[in-house]
């Protein structure tokens, strides 16, 4: 179980900040990005990230150096997550794409501003896809129970929070109006109790 525990929690760590770190390049210059087009800017951008994830392989040892054993309530908390980011995720494929998942959308050249998702789960919260990542994170830590991967998750929340902005002032940008009064009826994570439920 230790050798589990271990890889997950070198995934989270190799693959979290990283992860994290492209949209803060992709969100606040997707004009620049627009112009070069997907191709290029993931051509652009994928140095980095591949920078970022060989530096933390490269500094495995002393980071995941504190573990905390093999906890079952971690675990089942772990698989709580698990599921209802696996429920969540059902949801907002119906409507989000994996063209629009990876920004293929937002950096597209094309001076469409695409579609403003107010489907479905899109009804209830503006961004499901950073809730089931966040659940999927929080499970893989609690699971692997490393000092490192609580660390990256806890790190991981501001950080998030940060693109969800980004991302919100992007979607202003090319929708206008729209999206504002989308905004002031769908709350941004969690969803309002519904009346008479």
């Amino acid at each position: 179980m230790y050798s589990i525990r271990y890889y997950v929690a070198l995934l989270v760590l190799v693959a979290l900040p990283p992860g994290i770190v492209l949209w803060y390049f992709i969100h606040p210059f997707a004009k620049f990005w627009r112009r070069l087009g997907a191709v290029w800017t993931y051509v652009f951008l994928s140095p980095v990230v591949i920078g970022l994830m060989v530096a933390a392989f490269l500094l495995r040892k002393p980071l995941l150096a504190v573990e905390f054993g093999t906890s079952i309530p971690l675990i089942v908390v772990a698989a709580i997550c698990i599921y209802t980011a696996v429920v969540i995720q059902r949801k907002r494929r119906q409507y989000l794409t994996n063209a629009i998942l990876t920004g293929i959308q937002e950096l597209s050249r094309d001076n469409e501003p695409g579609t403003l998702l107010t489907e479905g789960i899109y009804g209830r919260i503006r961004h499901p896809r950073y809730v089931e990542f966040l659940l999927f994170v929080v499970a893989y830590a609690l699971f692997a129970n490393f000092l490192a991967s609580y660390v990256a998750t806890l790190l991981s929340i501001p950080a998030l929070y940060m693109v969800v902005i980004l991302e919100e002032r992007e979607l202003r940008q090319r929708f206008g109006r729209r999206y504002d009064e989308y905004c002031a009826t769908v709350p941004r994570c969690v969803p309002k109790r519904r009346v008479g439920a």
